[in-house]
């Protein structure tokens, strides 16, 4: 699942990002007004989250133009304004839901995930898990890994490493990335810890038919066992 994170405010932004990333969807973010409506019709996400305090262009000229070029991605506002006047406004120039700041996360991801059903019910295009690599899906609503149908027993941390390897199988991630996926926020962890994760992962898919591979330097990747 793919989202697009229109969000002016820095620490807002990458905490979202980082909390949504490790529930399994993947995060483009943008800052501006001006540069939101370039990067959404490049992007072609699953969801727009919306912001309305913007510099440059706020955020419902932002959503009124992508409404009049005919980009029809659902699009959740997240705002301060939390009046019943905003949201009539919100909601009349395209919106399809209203999210008052500050709010639950879970509810965030609850309420993305429902707009994405929605989205799928209409018009078919969304399947209900990602596509299959190695027999591993992702299951959109829930976040669980499947293979072959059932449901992975992983830990939450060896589930967030694997679905962030299968977002890029056969790619190149770094610890880096990696340890920000799996331990967001947890500044006390060492980052020798995703090893630990990666090791336990390691065992866990040996049966999948992938592999964990460990490149000196550069991270991990998954690729097919030959």
């Amino acid at each position: 699942m793919k989202l697009l994170l229109i969000e002016d405010n820095p620490t807002m932004q990458a905490t979202l990002q980082r909390t949504l990333e490790r529930r399994g969807m993947q995060v483009l973010t943008c800052g501006d007004g001006d540069k939101a409506l370039a990067l959404w019709r490049a992007s072609v996400p699953d969801v727009v989250l919306l912001d309305l305090s913007l510099p440059g262009r706020d955020g419902l000229q932002v959503l009124g133009d992508a409404r009049a070029e005919g980009l029809k991605t659902p699009v959740i506002i997240l705002t301060a304004r939390g009046t019943v006047g905003d949201r009539i406004i919100g909601l009349n120039t395209g919106a399809d839901d209203y999210l008052p700041k500050p709010f639950d996360l879970d509810e965030l991801e609850a309420r993305v995930r429902a707009l994405v059903r929605r989205s799928a019910d209409s018009d078919g295009a969304l399947p209900a898990r990602s596509a299959g690599w190695c027999g591993m899906q992702i299951d959109r609503d829930s976040g669980a890994v499947y293979h072959d149908g059932v449901p992975m027993e992983l830990a939450p941390r060896e589930l967030a490493l694997l679905r962030a390897l299968l977002s890029q199988p056969g790619q190149a991630i770094t610890k880096e990335r990696l340890f920000e996926l799996v331990f967001p926020g947890e500044a006390h962890v060492q980052p020798e810890a995703i090893e630990v994760v990666a090791y336990r992962l390691r065992k866990k898919i040996g049966h999948t038919g992938a592999q964990l591979v460990t490149l000196r330097g550069l991270g991990y990747l998954l690729k097919a066992a030959a």
